[in-house]
């Protein structure tokens, strides 16, 4: 029994000491920058939508991974707050939508995913990429919801969501500064329209 115990930790230690060797010996390179070239709320007759672009390029270490079958979840986010002068912003609106950039090793193609259902193949990366530099134009908000004629701060932001990366990629972009891209938030102003 003891010899056992000694045995399963003295693996756990061979694993510990690896991992950190890992870690400490993978290349560090800066992250490429995401920057928001356009962000605007549009009514439309259901309600608001929120139309965005953005650039950056993918590290090396990135489209490395998505070529090798690793899938890649790409967030955008956007708040709408209402500023109030006697108390804190009120939060409004908090709604993202997700794209999942895989490629499928049998067929040779990339394959995009808008927030898990809606799937597209494509041949090229850039061509998937192009869903994650101008996402649709979705719905953020119902036009019941915010109050017309009021004036809404609105935040915008694109994220690589490590978060639902497989286990040993997790490890790999907590280290790596490649795996962590994410912009700044975008923040202006809107007037929800009147009635």
């Amino acid at each position: 029994m003891l010899r056992r115990l000694f045995t399963f930790f003295r693996q756990i230690l061979l694993f510990a000491s690896f991992a950190l060797l890992t870690l400490l010996l993978m290349p560090h390179a800066q992250a490429n920058e995401v920057d928001v070239t356009t962000a605007k709320i549009e009514s439309s007759e259901e309600g608001y939508r929120i139309v965005a672009a953005f650039s950056f390029e993918l590290s090396h270490g990135l489209e490395d991974a998505i070529t090798r079958g690793v899938p890649m979840y790409f967030t955008t986010e956007v708040e709408l707050t209402r500023p109030r002068w006697y108390w804190l912003d009120e939060k409004t609106i908090r709604s993202q939508q997700t794209v999942r950039i895989a490629y499928n090793l049998w067929t040779r193609q990339y394959t995009a995913a808008i927030n898990g259902s809606l799937q597209q193949n494509f041949s090229r990366l850039e061509d998937a990429m192009a869903l994650v530099l101008r996402p649709r134009r979705w719905l953020v908000a119902d036009k019941s919801v915010l109050s017309s004629g009021a004036n809404y701060n609105v935040a915008v932001r694109l994220k690589l969501d490590i978060n639902q990366l497989p286990k040993p990629f997790l490890i790999t972009s907590l280290n790596n500064s490649d795996w962590r891209l994410s912009s700044d938030w975008k923040r202006f102003t809107f007037k929800a329209d009147d009635k």
